[in-house]
Order: C-alpha cells, then structure tokens, then sequence
C-alpha cells in the first residue's frame, strides 16, 4: 500500500472513530469564540498590541534570554538553556533522579514537555511521572498522545472515558457522568499529588524583567503542583520570553476567547518563583504547614531551543514563534473538526500552525505527513489572535517539500513542452496537473465537447483515478467551447458608451469562470452594465491560485508578475478591476504583497474588488435598483421567488466582502440565509482528490444539516463551493449575481 493510501485510510478510521466527538468539541469551541470575542469592543486593538509584543520579543530574544537568567538567579533560581530535546531531558533527569533522588514527579499541562519526550526519559531513569490536568491524565492511563493543543482528549467521550477508567482501576461500578468522572479523578490525583517529591509546569509566558510566569490553566492544578513540591522545573521554549509583567495583559484577554471562547480561563496564575509559600508535610498532622519550610524551595527554569533560534532567522517560519497555543486554528478549521490531531498533526503540534512547528523543530519529513490537509482556506488567519498567516506558513513548507522530493534525475519531457511552470524537473504528478489547471482549462476548452465526453468516460476517470489521484466519485468541470473574452469579443465589447459611463471597469476572467463556468460571467457583465459600467473583458493571464495551492511558490509568484503587468495598463486608466472568484480576489489583497513591490500590490488591492462587493458600492452611490433583477419579477430562477439560501466563501470571508451578498440580496428584497459554516470542504482540488474525498464530504455535512431540505434558491460565489454544494444537495447552485442580474 502505497504512503498516501495509508493516510487516506488513516483519516477515514479517525472521522469513523473520533470524528464526532471532535467535531462537537471544536465547533463548539469556535462558536464560543466568535461570541465571546464579540463581546469586546478592542478585539482588533487588543490583537494588534498582543502581534507587537511578539514580534518585538522574538526580535530581541537573545537579550531576553540573557536578562531572564538574571533576574531568576537574582530571585533564587536557576536557568538552563537546552539545546535541544536531549539536553533539556539530561538537565530534568540528573536533577530529578540524581539529585534530588526523586521518586514521583507531578505535571501541569505541557506542550513543550510532550515535545521533547520528558516523561519517557524520566521514566527510563526510574521516576515515575503523573499528569495532573484531566485530559493529559486520561491520555496516559490509555496510553494515547494529545489530539488538541489545548483540549488533549478531545477525542474521547464520556463514555469511553468511563470504560477506561473501569478497566484500569477494576471498577464494578464506574462513575458515568462528568460530575462523576471528574470527582473520581480528583480524588485520586490529589493522593498522587501529596506523594510527589518534583512539581513540573510549562509556562504560557516568563517576564523577562522579573522571572514571572504566567499560567493558564482550566483545573487549577499547576497551582497545586508548585505548591506541593519543595522543588519547581518550568519547561518552556525560549519564545515564551517577553519583555514585561505588563506584556501579559492582552494575551490574558485572548487567549481563553481564543481557544475555548471563554472571556476568562479558569485559573490565570502569575508566580515569581521560587514562590515563598511553605511546603505542606502531609503526613504531619500536627503541622502540616511549617513556617520557614518556604526557604527551602528550589526553582529551575529549563528554556528549551530545540530549533527556535534557527526558526527565528528563517524568515518563512519566523511567524510559528509569535504562537501562543491558543488552538484557535484547529478550532476553525473544517478539515480538522472532522479528523482532529491524530491526523492533522506532527510529533506534538496540531493543527494549521502545526506545519511551522514540526517543519522546525523535528523536520520537513514530519511536516510533509500531514501538511496537505490544510487547504489555504484561511478561516484560521482571523481566529489567530496574533494575526499569523498559517496559510502562508503551509504553503512554503509545502513547496519546500515539493523540492525536496523532487528526483532531478527524472525528465518531465511533457510538462517541459507544454506548461509554463517554474518547478523542478520530477514534481509530483498530481501536483503539477493541479499547479497547471489553467493550461488544462485551456486545452479543454479548445477540444470541447470531446473533452468533456471523454472526461466521463469510465477508463479515462481510473486512468485518472490511478495516475493522478482524482477521484472518480467526483464530476469533472465541464470545459465552455466558447471562453467568456472570446463571447465579449464577439458581442463588440463594450456596450455602455464611454461619455455615458458612471465608471470603467475591467472584469477579470478567471481561469473558472473563462473556461468553465462563463454563465457567471455573462451575468457579471449585464448587472455591471445596466448600472451605468462600461465594461472590458481582455485576455490575461491566470492569477496563479492553483498553483499556489500546490506549493509552487515560483510559478505563483511568476504568474503575479504576469498578471500585474497585464492590468497595470487598466490601473493606470484608472479602471476598477472587478473579480468573481473569491479565491482569486483573496489572492490579488493577501498573497500578491509577497510576489510584488509593495506599491505595485497595495495599488492592484485597493483598485480589486468582489463583483457583489462592486455592486453594492454602485447602489450606496445612487445606482438605481430597480435595474437589477428583484424578487418580485416572479419565480424565474430563483425558487419561491425571493427565499436564498447563501454560502459565502471562506477566503471571501476572510477578506471581509462575503457579507456583500447579503446586503445587496437584502437591499432588492430577497430574504437571505446565510450559512455559518467555515469551510464547505471542496477547497479547489482537494476535494477531488482521492485520498480526501470522504473527508471533503464530512466538511461540507454541515451544510446539508443547515440547507438540505431548503426550498430557497441555494447560492454561493465560489467554484469550488458551487461544485460541492451541487454534489451534498443536488441544488445546481449558482452565483449571486446570475441572480441579480438583468436576464440575458
């Protein structure tokens, strides 16, 4: 079985074992934070000053590491800097077992520990180690490893968790509820607790100015484990640092919105430590609290580097070390709602920002086996609560991963003839057909209908099925004979006179709606024209979206180039440029700043605009309604007259012009139903695929539950999202604007 089978049957067992309970808790998670996050009138500001604060401290991050063991030795304590996972575990190891003789050690919950393996090598030296936090306690009784950055056991129900419990503690009777399960653990946490001779946490953040730690916690029992311990070790990365106390304010106000959509965490907890408590003697009932025990308190902070440093002068991966481990990322995203972090995940990291981590810390290896579940849809860029491209992190590992599996020694005679790639010679094949779309759409409309014909043909889809991944339980696009610049140009162009225009604009056509779905187009050009615009369809080049789905960070930038140079004489007339595919608009105000002069890309962006975001400009600019297609003409179309059913893009979402839609709907009298779903699943290519077209489907279920048995006209601007909500509900969905738009 080859290694993309495996993990296509890998996913397919996780979503039919761990799927449900997943997806409750995630989705849950993000509704949580959208409201609560909602509730706050700086959110925005608060995000901004929390990226500043990283971005500073990382900058400086040798000074602060340099100052931070100053002032904990000044405190008290000690500071060791590790290399790596190895020197980290030899330092925790030869303190705990050799010198303190330990038998027991107790741990709050830790990313940073699970990273580098702590507990195995305590464990080899004789100590034994107890996960205080209920969900890390549950995954060591069962023996499993973390599938959420901060909810662990995410994974496992309450029943299983009860049957786990029973087995390991012979229970005939084991609690059921979560009142129960949660009793039952406490108790007997608290006796482990009172036995142990080492207390360990990790750190959300450490002041550099003082030695303060900052830590969140939902249970409390990081509290519990530096108290009860005469001796502390905080395990962190180095890129916890920063600079002040102060600097923990707008973190502490994100991060439980963020990742739980709580407006609090349970238990936010700031200690310089070593802390001067007494140490409680629990077998002295007499004095179990002895004053001056305090004094003997020792502390150690371990900063672990384990890659960090490098991260930190690589200036893709960078961006991974302003984390704080919020989880939002996993929570918003479709594809790992629906198989969690035992698919969608490394060695400890999951989720969207995992592909940052792993890729630096354990290697592209590592990266490259999950790295292909994040499709670029974006939705976690503003759940991020330090504003990090995840995407972009994705997308340069992925091409790092394409070169480096790349055989050089292999001749790709044909693509070397016949598409315009910056690839290396041997690239996947999937990759490089998908990377090429716009040359297929090409070819495929030129030999229209044959090749649509042939696309169905039962050989031609196992051919494709076996060489290239596509899945054969997919429709094929259907390739127009006739491209939407060729029908422009064959009506005579422009129809709005130029002296007569309200204002200029040149519609963009995208790869789809060129060669594919022209009717959108079509359409786009009536309802921009009878509002006053004259119109121009030329022929350019495309925007070089597929390509940088793939990872082909070359191609993509090469195509920008061309792209640009195609509509600069168009910006220098002072024409708009309005786009209809989401992605492609998403591309042009978020990828574009990284393949062009700045000036060039904030030019193309503030001149781009969604094609309903346009017409909902030109109607709040005194354009007359009654030019576009109401309700009230009757049925038509659009079922019930005027009842839509709408599903906005997730880049259009992220963009902020999803909502355009709907106001433009509204504002002609259509009653509008707008789906709350992140993702719809398709995302380009990857619902074609093979391996993922199951999972593609689980994505979009949500929108069969929302829209299913709807009578409304269902809509949505994307092509992927028509093609995916045409395959859950047999609707046909169209375009917002072929609805609005004057009949042709």
């Amino acid at each position: 079985m080859s290694s993309d089978a495996a993990k296509g049957d890998r996913i397919r067992e996780l979503m039919a074992t761990e799927g449900d309970a997943v997806a409750e808790n995630t989705r849950g998670f993000n509704r949580g934070r959208y409201e609560s996050t909602g509730r706050l009138d700086d959110y925005e500001e608060l995000k901004a000053e929390a990226r500043d604060i990283k971005e500073d401290a990382i900058a400086r991050l040798p000074e602060l590491i340099d100052e931070v063991r100053e002032t904990v030795e000044a405190n008290g304590g000690t500071v060791y800097v590790a290399d790596d996972a190895a020197d980290a575990n030899r330092y925790v190891t030869e303190l705990t077992a050799e010198e303190r003789d330990a038998d027991r050690l107790v741990k709050s919950k830790s990313m940073t520990s699970e990273e580098i393996e702590v507990n195995e090598a305590l464990e080899a030296e004789g100590v034994e180690v107890i996960e205080t936090d209920l969900g890390e306690w549950v995954l060591q009784l069962a023996d499993e490893a973390p599938s959420h950055i901060v909810a662990p056991a995410i994974h496992k129900s309450r029943e299983g968790i009860s049957e786990l419990f029973a087995e390991r503690f012979d229970l005939d009777d084991p609690p059921e509820t979560a009142e129960e399960l949660t009793m039952f653990a406490r108790e007997r946490l608290g006796e482990l607790v009172e036995g142990a001779d080492v207390g360990m946490t990790g750190a959300n953040f450490v002041a550099a100015d003082s030695g303060t730690m900052l830590l969140v916690t939902s249970e409390g029992n990081a509290r519990k484990t530096v108290t009860a311990t005469d001796t502390h070790v905080a395990v962190a990365g180095v890129e916890k640092l920063v600079p002040t106390v102060e600097d923990f304010s707008p973190f502490v106000e994100l991060i439980g919105r963020s990742g739980t959509g709580q407006d609090v965490t349970s238990y936010i907890s700031t200690l310089t430590p070593p802390v001067d408590s007494p140490v409680p003697d629990f077998e002295s009932d007499d004095e179990p609290i002895a004053d001056g025990s305090g004094d003997d308190r020792d502390f150690h902070l371990v900063l672990i580097d384990n890659g960090r440093m490098a991260m930190r002068e690589d200036e893709e991966l960078k961006e991974t070390l302003y984390c704080i481990r919020c989880s939002a990322c996993s929570n918003a995203c479709g594809n790992f709602q629906s198989v969690g972090g035992h698919a969608f995940g490394g060695e400890t990291y999951s989720g969207g920002i995992a592909t940052g981590w792993e890729a630096g810390i354990e290697g592209l290896d590592v990266a490259a086996e999950f790295n292909d579940l994040c499709t670029g849809c974006s939705r976690c860029v503003p759940a991020c609560p330090v504003g990090i491209d995840i995407p972009w992190i994705n997308t340069v590992v992925r091409d790092r991963i394409n070169r480096g599996d790349a055989d050089p020694g292999q001749t790709d005679w044909m693509f070397e003839e016949l598409v315009p790639d910056e690839e290396p010679a041997g690239l996947d094949l999937s990759t490089r057909l998908v990377g090429n779309y716009e040359t297929m759409a090409k070819w495929g409309s030129r030999t229209a209908p044959i090749a649509n014909r042939l696309s169905d043909v039962g050989p031609v889809r196992a051919l494709a099925e076996r060489v290239a991944g596509i899945d054969r339980r997919r429709d094929l696009p259907e390739f127009a004979s006739e491209p939407l610049v060729d029908w422009f140009a064959a009506r005579g162009g422009a129809r709005v006179p130029a002296d007569e225009a309200e204002r200029e604009a040149v519609l963009y056509p995208d790869t789809a709606t060129n060669y594919v779905d022209v009717e959108r187009g079509k359409a786009t050009v009536r309802a921009l024209e009878a509002l006053g615009v004259r119109v121009r369809v030329p022929d350019l080049p495309g925007s070089g979206r597929p390509p940088l789905s793939q990872g082909m960070v070359a191609t993509a930038e090469a195509a920008a180039e061309d792209l640009y140079a195609g509509l600069a004489p168009h910006l220098d007339a002072g024409r708009d440029v309005v786009v209809i595919e989401p992605s492609d608009l998403a591309t042009f105000r978020r990828e574009y700043e990284r393949f062009l002069p700045s000036e060039s890309s904030e030019r193309l962006a503030d001149a781009s605009y969604d094609a309903m975001e346009y017409v909902f400009g030109l109607l709040e600019n005194g354009a007359d309604p009654s030019a576009l297609r109401a309700p009230s003409e009757g049925t038509g179309p659009v079922a019930s007259g005027k009842r839509i059913a709408y599903h906005p893009h997730c880049q259009a979402r992220t963009v902020e012009v999803g909502e355009y839609a709907t106001a433009t709907f509204e504002r002609l009298g259509y009653d509008v139903r707008v789906s709350d779903t992140e993702c719809c699943g398709m995302a380009g290519s990857f619902g074609y695929k093979t391996d993922y077209y199951e999972l593609s489907v689980d994505v979009g279920e949500p929108l069969v539950e929302q829209f299913g048995d709807t009578d409304r006209t269902v809509v949505a601007p994307g092509t992927s999202c028509t093609e995916q909500l045409d395959a859950l509900l047999d609707a046909a969905p169209r375009h917002p604007i072929e609805v609005i738009a004057p009949r042709g």
